[in-house]
């Protein structure tokens, strides 16, 4: 489901120029992003500043998957439109719903069955969520429904606007199925009148825009459902966009989220919205709409887990990101077969979507190494991303600006799973000679937690060398880079905590539903000018 990013969050999370990495003191909250007096992914010695002691180490809310009860509870404030800033989408709290229905009795088990109901339930719907007039005849062509009401708060605002959700529905379905090759949503029998994959129209209000339910468990892991799309989008719920680009992002996100259900609808929740996030890009890739997701990702918030499931800041849909990194290299069909190797029919890998992103990264250079290379890339957006250059630049963690007279500093951190850490140097006062070179030490954690740290030389042309550090079985490496400030604007050092080790199936939100062995990890860096 796609949710709104409160303009008083986005402040709080998004500053600064294009293309790059920011210097300055992050005294307010840790790893967002702040202003930065640069331009085109050139680091400027004379914007370096020395940083304040470095924040504590932040704490998500907990991970743990919520009981029947309480997903019954969540549930029914989403729909009912009192959610709070803390429960998750309608869509996934749906889906949890929906599989952890058989748990419930007596009046709860009704309850849950009102929830999961499709809006021509009518009036009978406990939460008022059905619709209370007949269903006008639904619009349909050969694979798809769209079904609405001719009068009351819950009808289209004009005759042509069921076809225009149907037209826009249905080039959605060709992209996503027919040109990029993935299934068809699940059929769903003769729910809805006929065995078509059937779209409500219904006023859902201002912060939901639509949502998918499954509905009825097919082969393995994989079930059918229905989309609940607003009914107009209209600009006084909806200010931003117009309610066509509305329309067309939801419709792309939405339906991704029915086709995820062709492969796996127990998926780990950060890939099932990073990846539907991500298919925007491709539905509406002018619209840009999941720009709004951008202050939570790991561009802005580094230190916090590529696998977090977030119901307070929606880490998930910000995430698109690395989607969008993996395919800009690869191509699109890196998606399709990591949800393959995430399915669950027989010719499907079964895994869960770490190890199935690792199985398609194989012949790649491997998650480790791709992961790395994002985490330092993501300095300079501009460098990282097709659009990036449109993004503002996002803080490092530290920095200092070396000089002749000076010429050391040492930065220490903690780092959780599959989340990192930066630090920039500059060449300063009596570096004006080739001779001039920048060593670098790095000490972390012992190699089998998957530590990585990676050094950007930012030249003042422009230019990015990147270099991977070798370390050893114990985590430690060195490295020497050119460090001339007639040449080098800065040097970054991205430590990063690559561990996907978990243990799994212990009811959380992480993927695998597991609890991760390696956070609080330390790292350090010590740079020193030398010749």
């Amino acid at each position: 489901m796609r949710r709104l990013v409160t303009t008083a969050v986005a402040i709080a999370l998004v500053g600064g120029a294009l293309g790059a990495p920011a210097v300055a003191a992050d005294t307010d909250r840790p790893g967002v992003p702040g202003s930065f007096p640069g331009s085109a992914g050139v680091l400027d010695p004379a914007d370096l500043l020395e940083l304040t002691p470095e924040p504590a180490l932040p704490v998500l809310e907990e991970q743990l998957e919520p009981t029947a009860d309480e997903t019954l509870a969540t549930a029914r404030r989403v729909l009912a439109g009192d959610a709070r800033p803390t429960d998750p989408s309608a869509t996934l709290v749906l889906r949890d719903l929906w599989m952890k229905r058989s748990q419930l009795r007596g009046a709860e088990r009704r309850q849950a069955d009102a929830l999961l109901a499709r809006p021509t339930d009518g009036v009978t719907d406990e939460q008022g969520f059905g619709y209370t007039v007949a269903e006008a005849p639904p619009l349909c062509n050969t694979r798809l429904c769209v079904h609405y009401v001719p009068t009351g708060p819950d009808a289209p605002p004009s005759p042509d606007w069921p076809a225009t959700n149907l037209a826009v529905m249905d080039s959605v379905w060709t992209t996503i199925v027919d040109q990029m090759g993935y299934r068809a949503p699940v059929r769903d029998g003769s729910q809805g009148g006929n065995p078509l994959f059937d779209v409500y129209l219904k006023d859902l209000g201002g912060d939901l825009y639509g949502f998918c339910a499954g509905e009825k468990q097919a082969k393995k892991r994989t079930a059918s459902g229905y989309c609940v799309l607003d009914n107009d989008f209209a600009a006084a719920q909806f200010p931003n966009g117009t309610p066509q680009d509305n329309l067309v992002v939801t419709a792309g996100h939405e339906f991704f989220h029915a086709v995820q259900y062709a492969y796996d609808y127990a998926e780990d929740p950060w890939m099932m919205e990073s990846t539907a996030t991500w298919m925007e890009e491709r539905i509406a890739t002018t619209v840009n709409d999941n720009r709004q997701y951008l202050p939570v990702s790991q561009i802005y918030a580094p230190n916090i887990p590529l696998d977090a499931f977030s119901r307070t800041n929606g880490f998930q849909y910000g995430n698109w990101v690395f989607w969008e990194y993996l395919t800009s290299r690869y191509g699109n069909g890196l998606v399709l077969k990591t949800w393959k190797q995430a399915g669950t029919l027989k010719k499907d890998g079964g895994k869960s979507s770490l190890p199935a992103l690792q199985k398609v990264l194989r012949r790649k250079g491997g998650l480790h190494k791709n992961y790395a290379q994002f985490a330092a890339g993501n300095l300079t957006p501009a460098a990282n991303f097709p659009e990036g250059a449109e993004y503002a630049g996002p803080k490092v963690r530290g920095a200092k600006l070396l000089s002749k007279k000076k010429r050391g500093k040492r930065f220490g951190t903690k780092i959780n799973h599959l989340a990192s850490a930066s630090y920039v140097y500059g060449p300063g006062d009596g570096l004006d000679k080739r001779k001039w070179k920048l060593s670098l030490k790095v000490s972390g954690p012992s190699k089998r937690t998957s530590p990585a740290a990676v050094v950007v030389v930012h030249q003042l042309d422009g230019k990015r060398k990147v270099k991977m550090v070798r370390l050893n079985r114990g985590g430690d490496g060195r490295i020497k880079v050119p460090f001339d400030n007639r040449k080098v604007g800065a040097v970054s050092v991205t430590l990063v905590n690559g561990s996907t080790r978990y243990r799994c199936n212990r009811e959380t939100l992480l993927a695998c539903g597991g609890k991760p062995l390696d956070d609080r990890l330390r790292f350090a860096v010590k740079g020193r000018v030398t010749k």
